[in-house]
């Protein structure tokens, strides 16, 4: 940080209502990374906007080919920060997979994905869903009307592929509960076997978001859990229809968070705090008067160094809309909400939630007490960042007071039984209730051994 940039961030710059109080940095360029995906959309839009500079960060904003690079580059030092999987920084701290203490202080969004099927199995679906009074595919859609065609392709000989995006991904979690739901096993991981296929009737593997329609038009994969414009693309050219959004899984589920090494928010503190603010700023243009800037935002976002796919296709889900069946168009104002509903305050139930389905589905191999899922939420979520950053935003004119969660505990009110595809409630404070509630996956002291549960 130059003298002048010292001098300047230890006096009062609030000359008017739009301009940031300027914290003395100790780090002030940085590089970020994400994925094409349109929940990027904080980052491109702090950088656009002109956000990031009033907080005197200058920031390079890098494409990372996926989400393993995108996390080493984090954990060695190459980025900064970046756009992330909200299991990734949980797993990495649990020591699932690559070891390190990630921590979020800005969860990115809430909703923002979708399931699609190739043209050949939703023909094969469609008997099996019931329709509405204009004769269109009642929603949402149960996994019960996919549950025969797994079968039908099974007793063929054919193995029931599906893609999803990383192993510790919400997607992968969503595909996996929306199948559960559906009486269709996803299948388990060991310890030994971390292929997640153990004992499934639909094998889920990994496939990087921006080749999932081509995959699924080569007959390699039969479906997919993806976020955006990647379900909307496979509308786009033909080869595929979405079934369900995330929305319709479960109403204004987590999706990404912005993720830094503990080391960088220790080293960093003002800095992180700095972030933090441009972000939240970012989020707030996003939804702002019902989601008036979508627009500007959609052409930012088609942009080659953003997410770079067509305008259309982006606009499809980002401006209140998303298309099922080509011409199926139908409202869904909440698809990709990024201030809204507190989607940028980072939740423990959100953590909670993440670590029960990791557990569910054998990633955490052995049972844990509450308050193991607590520890791990308080150490990786960091609402105290978050709301130091907002106070500062509030103070100088930038927010209103009254669209943060002040008095929260970091605990949301339990999601009601109707907001989730299988009618069951989720309550972050007690996440052995919620794994004993669901039908399918592990419970109790139940381990995965060999291809068996046990327990």
């Amino acid at each position: 940080m130059t003298r002048l940039t010292a001098i300047l961030a230890t006096t009062t710059l609030l000359a008017g209502p739009a301009m940031a109080e300027m914290l003395p940095l100790e780090k002030d360029e940085l590089t970020f990374g994400f994925i094409k995906l349109t929940d990027m959309a904080p980052l491109a839009v702090a950088y656009e906007q002109g956000y990031f500079i009033d907080e005197g960060l200058f920031v390079t904003l890098e494409a990372q080919a996926n989400w393993k690079v995108l996390l080493d580059g984090v954990i060695d030092g190459q980025l900064d920060g970046a756009h992330m999987l909200a299991g990734q920084p949980l797993a990495a701290t649990i020591g699932y997979g690559t070891e390190a203490h990630i921590v979020t202080p800005f969860s990115m969004d809430l909703n923002g994905n979708g399931i699609t099927v190739s043209n050949d199995v939703w023909e094969a679906m469609k008997p099996n869903i019931p329709t509405d009074a204009e004769g269109r595919p009642q929603h949402p859609i149960s996994a019960e009307a996919l549950k025969p065609v797994v079968e039908q392709y099974r007793a063929e000989g054919k193995p029931f592929n599906m893609g999803m995006v990383f192993p510790v991904s919400t997607h992968n979690y969503e595909l996996r509960y929306w199948l559960a739901a559906g009486g269709i096993e996803p299948g388990y991981y060991s310890e030994q076997n971390t292929t997640g296929q153990i004992g499934a009737e639909a094998l889920l593997s990994v496939t990087p978001p921006p080749q999932m329609p081509a995959t699924l038009e080569a007959g390699t994969i039969y479906g997919y859990a993806v976020g955006e414009p990647w379900n909307q693309q496979a509308v786009a050219m033909g080869i595929g229809v979405p079934v369900i959004t995330d929305y319709e899984l479960w109403k204004n589920n987590p999706e990404k968070v912005f993720g830094l090494t503990a080391e960088f928010v220790e080293e960093n503190p003002n800095t992180t705090i700095a972030i933090t603010k441009a972000l939240i700023r970012a989020a707030i243009w996003l939804d702002e008067n019902d989601n008036a800037n979508r627009e500007e935002a959609v052409e930012i976002l088609s942009r080659p160094d953003y997410v770079g796919a067509d305008a259309e296709v982006i606009a499809a889900s980002m401006t209140g809309t998303f298309e099922y069946e080509k011409g199926d168009v139908r409202e869904v104002p909440d698809f990709n909400t990024f201030f809204r509903h507190h989607a940028t305050y980072p939740f423990y139930s959100d953590a909670v939630w993440y670590l029960t389905q990791m557990r569910r589905w054998g990633q955490i191999a052995e049972a844990k007490p509450d308050s193991w899922y607590d520890e791990v939420a308080r150490s990786v979520y960091k609402p105290e960042i978050y709301l130091e950053a907002a106070r500062m935003l509030v103070d100088e004119g930038l927010a209103n007071e009254a669209d943060f969660p002040w008095d929260s505990d970091g605990y949301k009110a339990p999601t009601p039984a109707a907001d989730i595809i299988d009618g069951i409630g989720y309550d972050g404070r007690t996440p052995n209730a919620y794994l004993d509630s669901l039908p399918i996956g592990l419970k109790g002291d139940q381990t995965v051994v060999g291809s068996e549960i046990q327990g």
